[in-house]
């Protein structure tokens, strides 16, 4: 198995693109309230919830585990909606030499689609922390749950 990779999925959204963008872009702060099984809290580590540079601390359960990691914003392209984080400390920074993750979210006529990537580095070959497939499928319940939200609202 290679050191480093890049997993990706693609989920098909009910609401809007624009919307889901949104909540990631200037209400991520939210996605606790919204996502209460998966996202457990979220606070600002360093500078704001929505410029590069940015650190958050996020408590959230994979694989049935509770943990915690923080994340940095690393890029912002509003014009193409995709937005690029690195996770880091904890269980991440254990086992991981860098973690990006990468959001794209894509109109369609009717809703909209949400591309998410992973693109990591392993520090050796057994690891201790969730996999990256583990992150995508976090990531596709977050999805869901953001979708079912904003439909309803």
């Amino acid at each position: 198995m290679a050191l480093s990779g890049k997993v990706e999925t693609q989920i098909e959204i009910q609401a809007p693109a624009a919307k889901f963008y949104h909540i990631f872009r200037k209400q991520i702060h939210h996605i606790p309230n919204i996502s209460t099984e998966h996202v457990h809290g979220a606070k600002v580590h360093q500078g704001d919830w929505e410029n590069v540079g940015s650190v958050k601390h996020w408590d959230y359960t994979i694989e049935g585990k509770k943990t915690s990691a923080k994340e940095k914003i690393e890029a912002i392209d509003d014009h193409n909606k995709t937005i690029t984080y690195s996770l880091f400390d904890g269980e991440v920074s254990e086992s991981y030499k860098s973690f990006k993750v990468t959001l794209q979210t894509i109109d369609k006529e009717i809703g909209g689609l949400v591309k998410w990537t992973i693109a990591y580095e392993k520090l050796r070959e057994n690891i201790t922390a969730s996999s990256p497939d583990s992150y995508l499928d976090f990531a596709i319940k977050v999805t869901k749950d953001i979708d079912a939200h904003l439909v309803k609202a």
